[in-house]
């Protein structure tokens, strides 16, 4: 009986024009596109200086603005009024105003002031560029800084060339994963009820738990597909290979896929309408997402947002899928993480059997 309805779910797929494409072209599109997009290292800071000493000591302090790969220098501007005026037309992100007799309270020790003001308007942009050009100016006001600074020695054991697709692309997987297999069995419960099919599947003796497993088992094999196709375009686009066992990388997919995948027909099965399911999958998703650590550290936080980390699945797949693929982790070091989504997955696919009414 339960590979019958598996085939059915699998003709539903595949007779549907959109869906066998969405299931092929979405992971593609992410895995080609979002790591170039989700950078959070901040760039192009556009900067306009006021320099009102005009000596070498200054000219050359604007010179190391110029040379930075951080900055758009907009050239300097005669006054800081004008400056500011560029701030107000969002020309600018940030102004540095050099001060008068710079090189001269330099060279007798006085550590003159050098004013930098920023656009408060986008805070990471203005905080951020605020502090390379302070790192600027402290290296060339004070060279024994940068004498220091020259003699440290930073060893990065994991993301050697820091560089943050290697962090970002094993959270893609999770974004995948997600809205593939999280909406789409939310619509599909639904979507049977509008068509009114899901009234002669109600009254055959086909038993509760056979019904869900079967509408389950497809986007296993699909979270399956997905995890594959993101480990060879990740090889073969950015040369980012899984540090640790594959199988890890496997184990958290189905956990998580069997989370979203039960999650969704809970919603499903509780809702009436297809607007009404995506709603409130929506809200969910965005909640998990952005309270998972995918993009800021979650003990950061604060403690009462932290604290439902405890119950985010999203959260535990972030954590392990990051510490196997780019840290090389075993399975001692992501047990936690696997035993936490496997107990949450299972209620979850219990509750969708249970939550499932079938009307005789």
């Amino acid at each position: 009986m339960l590979k019958y309805l598996i085939q059915k779910e699998f003709l539903q797929i595949r007779r549907n024009a959109f869906l066998p494409r969405l299931i092929i072209i979405f992971p593609i599109m992410m895995m080609c596109v979002m790591p170039w997009v989700m950078n959070q290292e901040v760039k192009n800071i556009r900067v306009d200086v006021v320099d009102n000493d005009h000596s070498t000591l200054s000219r050359q302090l604007v010179q190391s603005i110029e040379a930075s790969s951080y900055f758009i220098f907009n050239g300097q501007k005669p006054t800081y009024d004008a400056a500011l005026k560029d701030i107000d037309k969002m020309d600018a992100d940030v102004v540095m105003v050099i001060p008068q007799h710079f090189s001269r309270e330099l060279i007798q020790k006085r550590n003159p002031q050098v004013l930098i003001a920023a656009n408060a308007v986008n805070g990471t942009k203005g905080s951020m560029g605020s502090a390379y050009l302070s790192q600027i100016v402290t290296t060339k006001v004070n060279p024994s800084v940068a004498a220091m600074q020259s003699k440290i020695s930073t060893l990065f054991l994991y993301n050697k060339h820091l560089n943050y697709k290697v962090f970002m692309i094993p959270a893609l997987f999770a974004m995948v994963m997600m809205l593939m297999c999280g909406f789409l069995p939310t619509l599909n419960i639904v979507g049977e009820k509008e068509a009114g099919t899901i009234e002669q599947i109600n009254v055959t003796p086909v038993p509760k738990w056979a019904f869900i497993l079967a509408k389950l088992i497809p986007y296993w094999l699909i979270a399956l597909f997905i995890v594959v196709v993101c480990l060879v375009l990740s090889w073969l686009i950015y040369d980012i290979t899984c540090q640790g066992p594959l199988w890890i990388v496997f184990a958290l997919a189905m956990l998580l896929a069997l989370f979203w995948s039960s999650f969704g027909l809970i919603i499903s099965n509780y809702s009436d309408t297809m607007q009404q399911a995506i709603f409130v999958m929506w809200f969910f998703v965005v909640c998990m997402l952005l309270l998972s650590g995918l993009f800021t550290p979650t003990r950061s936080m604060p403690h009462l947002a932290y604290l439902t980390t405890y119950i985010n699945p999203m959260h535990y797949f972030v954590d392990g899928i990051r510490t196997v693929f780019v840290r090389g982790g075993s399975l001692h070091s992501v047990a936690h993480q696997l035993l936490a989504l496997l107990c949450i997955a299972s209620v979850m696919g219990i509750w969708a059997i249970m939550s499932y009414r079938k009307n005789h």
